[in-house]
């Protein structure tokens, strides 16, 4: 029989005389984690040593803080507003100081990306494992409480609550229990701001032990990130290979909402989409190209049911159907308005998106024919870090063995993709990335860490091109990889293959692929920029238009801090005082009246970062 509670502390006292002390605390990746439930029982083991806790997760989200007194000035007021009273977890502060007591320790096998890179309790209790296979490893720790944050509805014949946002794991350890693996006690925190989601995520209110109420905190909500450029014309590229009538996966972040931008402009601009795919390619379009609207739509399957999937849906990108859905996925997480609009929809709607556990959605197994029948022509798409030359892809962690955030469900989507008919995997590689002001390439000859390795080497997009690797010889594949480089690099890896003996000796990059810059980049992608076509938030934004008016200054500001004469350059490039709008940003800054020497070269330099965006 269900126990109703309103307070966590009594709630934490029933759990510990029920587990004698010793608890295996298991809780879902991401939003779904029971935080009140949590920190209850983090508490009562703080202050008795006899108490021992060992907490079973992933993804810890915590809110942005920023790392330096400018970006604390901009993302302050942000938090305030985007994140209410959302309950931090108390054992993040600890965890991070290295200051955990002996009887508590915090396992995790996914991290949010970066954020412990350099925690040394965080990295040595980090467990390595694709994202079907972390059920085995909570279920050999043996959990004997499941806690996470419920949506409740009392129908006319029962009361019933929804896995909601998670039903990824904690389903399968649900039927872990029914099978006598395992005898957790079941804890709900009911959450109003949690949209009911059915199917597998749906219980009777009975199947949980303990239910808490009255505590409807807001949902933890990061805001979208801008897409600059370099994404859409990953997106755009992607959006090409993208088959009518096929299934579609992609995961969180600008590329990802690059892609269904993309997407969403073949479907309602076609010829704005094909003008687009020409100015990035021109006649010589390579790998595979689809340029026709959707007609018979897209089926979704997804482990991550990103926002942007209502977006694709509203505008009749995803809507081929199978049993009555377009879209199956293991969890969901974003913007407050994503969570109202999943909400507000009606059930007719809301019925067409089965939340399912990542067994069934990550793997083939099970009932197989049932989902290669849903999954035609899949294309699974996915964002790294770094790809070698040969193939390889690097997304999650570092070669001195540190972990960046982990595999998660890329490798099972990989591995689907060879085993599905038709099916490809996409990766996503921006060609560069910026180090204390000096460009870096991503594309690397090779590297000591691997998520997905070169045998299957499938797709790779960068913002200069596709790659089409399956089935290629090695030096095919380092030609075609040459060619999606930033050619500031090109001739230095070109060596290294060529040294290598993996290249001949006499190759040579041809000549269409030898102006992979930025600069040619832009000039290609000017006019589809100027119509609108491109634009920082194509899904809508939580920023107000003046903090969208300062990120892309922030980010000239971060760039200059590591030389000095960037930064004289550009203060003395914003003397003055400016137009309203720049006035209104060096406001929002608090650096209007600068109280010191520090403040004046920040709102000195913050105008001329204004000034410099607005005449791009």
């Amino acid at each position: 029989m269900t126990k109703f509670h309103t307070d966590p502390g009594t709630l934490a006292d029933d759990i510990i005389a029920a587990t004698g002390g010793e608890i295996v605390l298991a809780m879902p990746l991401g939003l779904g984690k029971a935080n009140l439930t949590c920190n209850a029982l983090f508490a009562r083991a703080m202050a008795d040593p006899s108490i021992s806790l060992t907490i079973l997760t992933a993804l810890t989200l915590e809110k942005p803080k920023g790392g330096s007194d400018l970006e604390r000035r901009f993302i302050g007021p942000v938090i305030e507003r985007l994140f209410g009273d959302y309950p931090e977890l108390d054992y993040t502060a600890p965890r991070r100081a290295g200051t955990l007591p002996a009887n508590i320790k915090v396992i995790e096998f996914f991290f949010l990306a970066g954020r412990w890179l350099s925690v040394p309790a965080a990295q040595q209790d980090f467990v390595y494992a694709n994202y079907t296979h972390a059920l085995g490893a909570i279920l050999d720790r043996k959990p004997n409480v499941l806690a996470q944050i419920v949506a409740h509805k009392q129908t006319p014949d029962s009361a019933r609550v929804s896995l909601s946002c998670n039903p990824d794991l904690t389903v399968d350890l649900l039927n872990a229990r029914d099978d006598g693996l395992i005898n957790p006690i079941l804890v709900g925190e009911v959450n109003d701001n949690l949209p009911f989601m059915g199917g597998d995520a749906e219980y009777p209110e009975s199947a949980v032990d303990h239910l808490l109420t009255g505590h409807n905190w807001s949902l933890f909500a990061p805001p979208r990130e801008p897409v600059n450029l370099t994404d859409h014309a990953i997106g755009l590229q992607i959006a090409r290979l993208v088959p009518d009538g096929g299934t579609l996966q992609i995961g969180i972040g600008s590329i990802g909402d690059a892609v269904a931008a993309g997407l969403i402009m073949r479907q309602t601009n076609c010829d704005d989409f094909r003008e687009a795919i020409t100015a990035l390619e021109g006649q010589a379009v390579s790998g595979p190209c689809h340029l026709e609207k959707f007609d018979q739509g897209l089926f979704g399957a997804s482990e991550m049911f990103v926002p942007a999937f209502l977006d694709l849906i509203e505008a009749g990108v995803v809507k081929r159907e199978v049993d009555g859905v377009c879209l199956q996925a293991g969890f969901f997480l974003g913007p407050a308005d994503f969570y109202e609009r999943l909400r507000t929809m009606d059930d007719a709607q809301r019925a067409r998106i089965a939340m399912r556990p990542v067994s069934y959605v990550n793997e083939l197994y099970g009932p197989e024919e049932e989902k290669r029948r849903a999954r035609t022509n899949a294309r699974f798409i996915n964002s790294g870090m770094m790809a070698t030359l040969l193939g390889a892809v690097v997304s999650d962690g570092l070669e001195d063995g540190r972990m960046v955030s982990g595999v998660g469900g890329q490798y099972n989507f990989v591995s689907q993709a060879f085993a599905l008919e038709g099916a490809r995997s996409i990766i996503a590689i921006r060609s560069t990335r910026d180090d204390n002001g000096t460009a870096q390439s991503n594309i690397r000859w090779n590297y000591g860490h691997t998520t997905i390795p070169r045998h299957l080497r499938d797709i790779v997009v960068t913002e200069y091109g596709v790659a089409d690797l399956r089935g290629k010889s090695d030096s095919e594949v380092i030609a075609a990889m040459l060619a999606i480089t930033d050619s500031r690099f090109q001739g230095g890896l070109m060596d290294e293959a060529k040294k290598a003996g993996k290249l001949p000796s006499d190759y040579v990059i041809p000549e269409t692929a030898c102006r992979n810059t930025p600069e040619v980049l832009a000039d290609k992608l000017s006019a589809i920029k100027d119509r609108g076509d491109l634009p920082a938030f194509p899904f809508g934004s939580d920023f107000n238009d003046v903090e969208q008016r300062l990120i892309p200054a922030l980010g000239i500001m971060r760039a200059a801090a590591s030389s000095p004469m960037s930064i004289l350059s550009l203060a003395l490039a914003g003397r003055g005082s400016g137009s309203p709008e720049e006035e209104d940003a060096v406001t929002r800054m608090s650096l209007e009246a600068p109280a010191n020497l520090r403040e004046r070269l920040y709102a000195a330099m913050l105008r001329g970062a204004l000034r410099q965006t607005a005449a791009a």
